[in-house]
């Protein structure tokens, strides 16, 4: 199958090739070129979205921010070829994924939601999970595609809904990753070994993905992005501006905390720093 593929970044660049290991004709397009260009020889690097696009059949994209989506898709929608299907795996607007959806319908595009969860790792092993909102004619076309770069690939429905899944679990995220933060903290103060600590963790019922791969990095003070603070930070945004009348006090919390760890100069360092807004008693 013809693809392209919008955003090489961390996890786009993963994705991407997995799908040229997976023998598609790939062409690739990143803001900045060099990091498309990486990608070659398997995949093809071009410097606009007009050229990365031309007579492809599905194009794919995962950019930063929901102003980023928007001007991808203002060109994408405008010169894909009628009968391509768009795929935008950023974590983004849900209302804003309806949007586009109507948009494209009305060019004779078909448009997904699939925004994924994994992290880095997650996209260089091809197991992340990929939750998808749109058709469901248009979510089996592109199946096989998505099971190259994910394990657990979930159809949740109408337009909207893949970015709304994210979001719930994003939600699950903030619980979990400022809870280790916090349990290493009260560890640390009792004067308790912090490895063995993550290890009872890990190995109990408070076991999870985030204890077991960022709570070594926060013992270690170990800060490399695997997923960014300044993206997470928008995730949780995006949730608050979602929930309507819920009350959802945990993201609340969480997303104070990386506002504040943010502005304190940790927007491009991982998630795992939280724990510095322990250790340095931010406020």
């Amino acid at each position: 199958m013809k693809i392209a593929f919008i955003g090489t970044g961390v996890m786009g660049k993963p994705m991407a090739l997995h799908l040229c290991d997976a023998g598609h004709e790939v062409h690739v397009y990143n803001r900045t070129f060099a990091k498309a260009k990486a990608l070659e020889p398997k995949a093809k690097a071009f410097d606009s979205i007009k050229e990365c696009i031309k007579d492809v059949e599905v194009i794919m994209s995962i950019v930063g921010y929901p102003s980023d989506v928007i001007d991808v898709y203002d060109t994408v929608i405008e010169y894909a070829k009628k009968g391509t299907i768009l795929v935008d795996m950023t974590t983004s607007s849900p209302s804003l994924a309806v949007d586009l959806y109507e948009m494209a319908k009305h060019k004779g595009l078909s448009m997904l939601d699939a925004p994924v969860t994994g992290g880095d790792l997650g996209a260089i092993k091809g197991t992340l999970s990929i939750m998808v909102g749109g058709d469901e004619q248009a979510y089996h076309k592109i199946l096989p595609l998505l099971k190259v770069m994910g394990s657990t690939i979930t159809y949740m429905g109408e337009p909207g809904s893949g970015m709304h899944a994210k979001l719930a679990n994003q939600t699950v995220i903030a619980g979990n990753i400022i809870g280790i933060a916090e349990a290493l903290t009260y560890a640390k103060d009792k004067n308790l070994d912090l490895n063995k600590m993550l290890a009872v963790i890990t190995g109990g019922s408070a076991g999870s993905w985030q204890a077991a791969n960022n709570g070594p990095k926060m013992i270690n003070h170990d800060y490399q992005p695997g997923f960014f603070v300044k993206h997470y930070l928008k995730d949780l945004k995006l949730v608050l501006e979602e929930k309507g009348n819920l009350k959802l006090e945990v993201v609340e919390k969480v997303q104070k905390a990386y506002q504040i760890l943010s502005d304190k100069g940790f927007a491009d360092l991982g998630t795992q720093s939280i724990i510095e807004f322990y250790l340095k008693k931010m406020s």
